[in-house]
């Protein structure tokens, strides 16, 4: 749907003033707890973080949002208080982030612990490393990354934790990963055909199987 096809009745939002109207202004704290270098609390955080998002767009504004998952000490190698590597390991091979990167550097990135509410959001320009000498303490299982990720930090601090308390996604209690949406073989075979019966995706997914080719 386009903005012209917006249906008249949508009360929509087109500039700044309107939308710090209906949401108000932060409070100093929250307006002004950006900070451009890494702290003692932060390095901690990315050491035990696993997993994050990377958020990037193309030179048309097309964005990608990426995950990204390592052992907890390995996702983030910290070149400095104001740059931080992640490693690419083998996946799919699309990397429509990297694309992004070599037409706009700008990223976003979320770093999730989890069972924790809050997170450590960092933003900044990013370059691609095919290879460096840093590379040697990013190895998992005897594997040096397939390239390095390295992001020049402009802007970083932690978000609070209401999206994760709303979602309740961290209380085992509400998971029930099949009730609604069927599992993953059966979604390729719907939307990803490749001639490949549901006992043969059951397999191809199968965790056992996957984890042999992560690293």
């Amino acid at each position: 749907m386009t903005a012209a096809a917006l249906p008249s009745a949508w009360a929509t939002i087109d500039s700044v003033d309107e939308l710090v109207a209906l949401v108000g202004e932060p409070n100093e704290r929250a307006a002004t707890k950006g900070r451009p270098a890494l702290l003692d609390v932060d390095r901690a955080w990315l050491a035990a973080s696993p997993f994050c998002v990377v958020a990037t767009a193309d030179a048309e504004g097309r964005c990608d949002a990426s995950p990204k998952g390592d052992p907890a000490g390995s996702l983030v190698h910290v070149l400095d208080d104001h740059t931080i590597a992640l490693a690419e390991r083998p996946g799919n091979r699309r990397v429509d982030g990297y694309r992004n990167v070599l037409e706009n550097p700008h990223v976003g990135l979320n770093f999730f612990i989890p069972g924790r509410g809050d997170t450590l959001r960092i933003n900044g320009r990013a370059r691609l490393v095919g290879d460096a000498p840093f590379f040697d303490a990013m190895v998992v299982k005897g594997h040096r990354p397939l390239l390095a990720l390295v992001v020049e930090i402009e802007d970083l601090f932690f978000h609070c934790a209401k999206a994760f308390l709303r979602s309740g996604l961290w209380k085992p209690e509400t998971w029930d990963p099949e009730a609604h949406v069927p599992r993953r073989a059966v979604i390729a075979s719907q939307v990803e055909p490749a001639g490949m019966s549901i006992a043969q995706l059951d397999d191809y997914y199968d965790e056992s199987n996957y984890e042999r080719g992560l690293y």
